[in-house]
């Protein structure tokens, strides 16, 4: 067994930073808080106990719906004069952030940080309102300078029922350097972050990128994803039929080569899926995001359409009984190129699977009976139809790609369930 070098991302990083749960009044020097720990339903007023501490919730709940605007799986969402309010302090507090964004299709409103140094006995208005106009989250920043301990309650101001989302706040302690932006928290990063990826362009063999839908790394200059990253469970399920609409992803950095939807022709390379569209039925907009090519890798058919599809099909069979799946895969080594040499044609694919029941908490929801499932097949023209003649272990997938697959599973259980071959 080995040592495992902890990947936090998102979610995790917001529960590592907080100093455990704590009671109102208790003071600590940063804080974090994606709303992640869930467990406010209703609008009615009330208390609720989050990953940072426990916050007061007025006309707002703990949202996790698919019209939720959201880094993770859940955002609070606000309605008419709603307020989110910390029930205790930090120690001071240099600049607050949030991402913020409409509900769905609702209309436009505002909203306003205030801040208490008394415990909450009196309030003052921080910086100047702000105005929700777009369904994407974007990021306000207020400057602060508080030396004294203070809370801050988020209060809706205008756009009555129109409702509303916020996500992962930020406080820094006053007199810390302005931190170095990270990448949103994701439910498909729940597992962690396979290879350490950042969303910093210099990263140009690793670039970070995360959509609603799945997350990925990116290689620029191979023009296919190092890895794809997604959580499989009913949610993602509807009757969307398939969009067909490959193109460009123009997320990609300036100046960096978008691989075109036509890049594959002629070439006798299927435009291989790693998030399956058929995985993502629920809307139009999520069905459609599995077109965009940085989801693609060059797959001979026999590759494509056989045990890989196969393996696919078989992994929604196992959402239909009542489970939920995080899914890594990509493609290994070079067997030539395609699009003008842009693009380069791997010549394994590989995918890891972990299989948990339906639930919440689902990284220390891992155990040492967790199934976990790993193929390495070729990217050939001969190929077996049956999925299952390609298993392996994740930790030989592991030894193939260098990666660190589920590092946010607890550590026995990952180091014992990565060393099996599924025999199911």
């Amino acid at each position: 067994m080995r040592l495992r070098t902890k990947i936090l991302t998102g979610v995790l990083v917001l529960a590592a930073c907080a100093v455990g749960l704590r009671p109102a009044g208790t003071q600590t020097s940063t804080l974090n808080e994606g709303f992640e720990a869930g467990g406010k339903t209703a609008y009615a007023a009330g208390n609720v106990t989050l990953g940072s501490g426990q916050w007061h919730m007025s006309e707002a709940l703990t949202g996790n719906l698919s019209t939720d605007r959201k880094a993770g799986a859940f955002a609070a969402r606000i309605r008419d004069a709603g307020r989110v309010r910390m029930n205790f302090n930090v120690a001071s507090a240099g600049t607050v952030s949030a991402r913020h964004a409409k509900f769905g299709t609702d209309a436009n409103s505002s909203w306003e940080l205030w801040k208490s140094t008394n415990g909450g006995g009196s309030w003052t208005k921080v910086g100047s309102t702000v105005s929700t106009t777009s369904t994407t989250l974007q990021t306000a920043t207020f400057t602060v300078n508080s030396a004294a301990a203070v809370r801050f309650e988020f209060r809706k101001v205008s756009g009555g029922a129109a409702r509303l989302n916020l996500d992962d706040i930020q406080i820094t302690s006053f007199g810390s350097p302005t931190p170095t932006p990270t990448p949103p928290s994701s439910v498909h990063l729940t597992m962690g972050n396979p290879s350490g990826a950042t969303a910093d362009p210099a990263d140009f063999d690793n670039y970070l990128m995360v959509k609603p839908q799945y997350a990925l790394a990116y290689h620029r200059d191979r023009g296919t994803p190092v890895w794809t990253s997604w959580h499989l469970d009913p949610s993602w399920l509807g009757s969307t039929p398939r969009q067909d609409d490959f193109r460009a992803d123009t997320a990609l950095p300036s100046g960096w080569y978008r691989v075109l939807g036509t890049d594959y022709s002629g070439s006798g390379y299927d435009r291989g899926h790693m998030t399956p569209s058929a995985d993502r039925t629920k809307t139009v907009a999520d069905n459609s995001s599995t077109f965009l090519m940085t989801n693609m890798i060059p797959q001979l058919p026999a590759n494509n359409q056989g045990p890989w599809a196969s393996l696919e099909t078989y992994c929604r069979t196992l959402v239909s009984a009542g489970n939920e799946l995080y899914v890594v895969s990509g493609g290994y080594g070079t067997q030539g190129t395609i699009a003008s040499g842009h693009v380069t044609v791997p010549s394994q694919t590989w995918k890891v699977i972990i299989v948990i029941p339906s639930g919440t908490n689902d990284a220390a929801r891992v155990t040492t009976t967790t199934r976990a499932i790993a193929v390495i097949m070729p990217n050939s023209g001969s190929i077996n139809s049956d999925w299952r003649t390609y298993r392996v272990s994740v930790d030989q997938v592991e030894a193939l790609t260098g990666f660190d697959f589920f590092a946010n599973a607890p550590d026995a259980a990952e180091n014992l369930i990565e060393a099996l071959v599924d025999s199911l």
